[in-house]
């Protein structure tokens, strides 16, 4: 089977694109394209996978996603749910630099805004205090056409080279291979299932049910294609649903966000949350609440 990347619909007189959605939840599928992403989340909440790695989202939040970056913005679960008033929104903005933008970007003056572009192909969460600056543009972009259009497009690149925060890469595991449409949809499954069923007792053999293969042959599979293992991901998710827990201040206790997030036992609990966090919750939540605090008295 080819690869087969999902296709950004491109109009003929457009060689930058402006997508506003407005939707019950995001596209639940795991997919790339060729062209780059600059997401703005206007309204939401969820987790981005992007490559090997999760990064929570919520409304406020900017990612930019490199050329054929598998990834796929997964909303929270409660925005599944029947009879739900929740919705999402965002704003995206798509170029290629290779396609019908290339001798724009060979250029000497926009040689900056490639090799920033290059560098940050594994993607990248948009540092907060360039964010306001920027989804204005965005939105300037979205409402103009023609030259207009490539105008703001220009702001867009110079602000984004402006950035001289170190940023993190989203995905850390460079050789992901190609995702086919069948694979991005079986994935996808994968980690809806996941994702859904966190909270419970899940083995390998229920997820490899629902990726209709062995276990051995599952195991394989979903090392090659998302550069984790089985448990590790699965830490990950509750790991990442347990600091959400945590800072939302709405449990009596950790060992209750413990057991909310499928572990059955508060040491192991306290193991995989610093193997993934690097601190232990008690230390994570002291360190968000004394964060707050800090922004709390510097906003007054």
């Amino acid at each position: 089977m080819k690869v087969l990347q999902f296709t950004i619909p491109v109009p003929h007189d457009k060689s930058v694109i402006a997508e506003k959605v407005l939707l019950p939840y995001h596209y639940p599928y795991l997919h790339r394209h060729k062209e780059v992403q600059l997401t703005w989340i206007q309204q939401g909440e969820g987790t981005l996978i992007a490559g090997n790695n999760m990064h929570d989202y919520s409304a406020g939040d900017m990612f930019l996603i490199g050329a054929n970056l598998p990834h796929v913005f997964k909303s929270n679960p409660e925005y599944f749910a029947p009879n739900t008033n929740k919705h999402i929104e965002a704003l995206t903005i798509f170029f290629d630099p290779q396609d019908v933008l290339a001798p724009l970007f060979n250029l000497p003056e926009l040689k900056p805004s490639l090799m920033f572009i290059q560098q940050h192909q594994q993607g990248v969460k948009i540092p907060h205090d360039v964010i306001d600056k920027l989804s204005q543009i965005m939105i300037a972009l979205q409402k103009s056409g023609g030259p207009d259009q490539l105008v703001q497009f220009f702001q867009l690149l110079k602000t984004l080279t402006s950035i001289k925060t170190k940023l993190s890469p989203l995905s850390t595991y460079g050789n992901l291979p190609g995702i086919t449409e069948n694979e991005g949809i079986r994935i996808g499954n994968i980690y809806n299932y996941i994702m859904q069923h966190y909270s419970e007792s899940i083995t390998l053999e229920d997820v490899a049910k629902v990726a209709y293969m062995t276990p051995e042959s599952f195991c394989r599979y979903f090392k090659k294609h998302t550069g984790h293992t089985f448990v590790s991901f699965l830490n990950d998710i509750r790991i990442n649903e347990a600091c959400k827990k945590l800072i939302s201040h709405k449990f009596e206790s950790i060992n209750t966000v413990a057991y909310k997030c499928g572990f059955k036992s508060i040491t192991n609990f306290n193991r995989v949350f610093r193997s993934v966090i690097g601190n232990s919750p008690r230390g994570y939540l002291d360190s968000y609440n004394n964060n707050m605090i800090s922004l709390n008295r510097a906003a007054g």
